[in-house]
């Protein structure tokens, strides 16, 4: 890691860019599982009505409610407006949702999340 920290800090070097993502990546996920706090994710039984309709939308079409929508109802004023913009990504657009779904699936294993 320090390495290709160096590597990175001298302008000589070409690098390619599957090589920087990488060193992105493993730097992001060093950062994220090191220094960011946690916030709990929430069962059914612990969310407002509003949040509980979300995560019964969610286990009627998917059969799991994703973990960062578990997390979201500490805020339940954010909730709402997330679920709808999530909904209309996901829905709509000339990307269909299954290769969303992919990207979704790769891009939390490259930042080493649950998904």
């Amino acid at each position: 890691m320090k390495r290709i920290g160096l590597i990175l800090q001298h302008s000589s070097f070409m690098l390619s860019h599957s090589i920087l993502t990488v060193y992105h990546s493993l730097h992001n996920s060093l950062i994220i599982h090191n220094f960011m706090p946690r916030l709990s994710k929430l069962s059914p039984d612990q969310v407002d009505a509003g949040s509980r309709q979300v995560f019964d939308q969610f286990m009627r079409e998917r059969g799991n409610v994703p973990n960062m929508f578990r997390t979201v109802p500490h805020r339940p004023e954010i909730m709402q407006t997330m679920n709808e913009h999530f909904f209309k990504v996901m829905n709509t657009g000339t990307v269909s949702r299954k290769l969303k779904e992919m990207i979704s699936v790769r891009l939390s294993y490259l930042n080493t999340c649950e998904y």
